[in-house]
């Protein structure tokens, strides 16, 4: 049984929408991000930077700069920026890019259906950077950008979500990388329908998000351990039918060829499948196949069978043979999550950025693989296991600051 909840959104004036929303403040490149805050007063970014063009600096992460950013929030909804909606709904929000839409419905995940695993997570979660997020969440009391959830898809859902989105949508804006923006507030009738509807699917899946997620679950489980029972219960979500979701793959791309000449490289790949020189770099066609760009050649690798284990979850998937058979045994890479010498990057990268870090010697081989299936990752989260680190790229990417979740609500 899969919980859907609804909630009473914080959210942008219909007015400021385009305004306050934002790509999470990491994903900008610093002088485009000191621009935003210069020039737009209403960003949800000065919120999350509340010390721009300040003097004074409280430390990163520090429970200080968290009280700042909780302050961020009462003065938006006291300027009347950000305002609460009386009644508790759930929300559809459609993102239309130049290539794809995507349509969800935004709700409160239960932590519960967490902890009994009918929320299926496919990710390890590094614990420093979990604490982090708890410590944010005790503090400010918010969820800002949603956790991304895939279900299996419904006629019943599809229906009410195709009523819905005939109306005209509360906010609809354009971003200036192209997307469009909807968002629609389902009446308390077509809510409960949602969440009635919700309760038939077995289990739902995290697609993106999971320190997010386990952080409202730590936060959950200490409020409980402190005798409070029902608080932080719930966390915001975003759920996207799973045939919907758009997967990508990393690429890998390696700093050198730990002693190996590239020739000697080569030949030590080559016992590995049927390697063939392309005349012209392309990515893979098919799984099992995997590129790579070296001292400006690529080549094709089909790693034989006998690498593979049809029967494991994770020791089929192409990102872990890459690590099994060529990073850790042939280039020393022994810890992806720790390595400088290894840098990952987004299948939605221009391909010829990705060859141009090797051409200009930034790295010495860029490895391409074949995007995973969601078939692939729902096996691996049935069996409780655990993707490779940088397996999946998924879209839709969400905006913060549409809708705000208060979790003491």
């Amino acid at each position: 049984m899969a919980i859907i909840k609804p909630f009473r959104a914080l959210r942008p004036v219909r007015s400021k929408a385009h305004l306050v929303a934002t790509r999470p403040y990491y994903s900008y490149k610093p002088n485009v991000l000191k621009a935003k805050l210069e020039d737009n007063p209403y960003t949800l970014l000065h919120i999350i930077n509340p010390e721009f063009n300040r003097l004074k600096r409280t430390e990163p992460n520090s429970n200080e700069r968290f009280e700042l950013v909780k302050s961020g929030y009462e003065l938006f909804k006291e300027k009347g920026i950000l305002i609460q909606d009386q009644e508790a709904h759930l929300y559809i929000y459609r993102q239309t890019c130049p290539d794809r839409s995507y349509t969800g419905i935004i709700g409160g995940a239960d932590v519960e259906e967490y902890l009994s695993d009918h929320i299926k997570k496919h990710e390890a979660t590094l614990t420093e950077r979990e604490g982090v997020f708890t410590r944010y969440l005790d503090i400010v009391g918010l969820n800002a950008e949603p956790v991304l959830m895939s279900y299996e898809g419904s006629e019943q859902i599809d229906a009410i979500v195709e009523a819905v989105t005939q109306l005209r949508p509360e906010y609809e804006f354009t971003t200036t990388d192209l997307i469009t923006h909807e968002l629609w507030i389902m009446t308390a009738e077509e809510s409960t329908a949602i969440a009635h509807e919700f309760k038939k699917i077995d289990a739902v899946y995290i697609a993106d998000g999971h320190h997010r997620s386990a952080s409202s679950v730590a936060l959950y489980e200490k409020y409980k351990a402190a005798g409070v029972t029902g608080k932080g219960r719930f966390f915001l979500a975003y759920y996207v039918p799973e045939d919907a979701l758009k997967i990508l793959e990393f690429q890998r791309l390696v700093k050198h060829l730990n002693g190996l000449s590239p020739e000697a490289f080569i030949d030590s790949i080559s016992l590995l499948g049927t390697l063939i020189p392309l005349n012209t770099p392309r990515k893979p066609l098919a799984a099992h196949e995997i590129t790579i760009y070296c001292n400006n050649c690529c080549y094709s690798l089909t790693l034989n069978a006998s690498h593979m284990d049809a029967t494991h979850p994770t020791n089929s998937l192409d990102a872990q043979l890459l690590t099994q058979l060529i990073l850790d045994p042939i280039l020393g890479i022994k810890d992806l999550k720790t390595s400088v010498d290894i840098s990952f990057v987004p299948g939605n990268t221009p391909f010829i950025n990705v060859l141009n870090q090797v051409n200009d010697a930034s790295f010495q081989v860029a490895f391409f693989l074949y995007p995973i299936p969601m078939s692939a990752v729902k096996n691996v989260a049935d069996h409780g296991m655990f993707m490779p680190p940088k397996s999946t790229w998924v879209e839709p990417k969400l905006r913060s600051g549409l809708t705000i979740m208060d979790i003491h609500d």
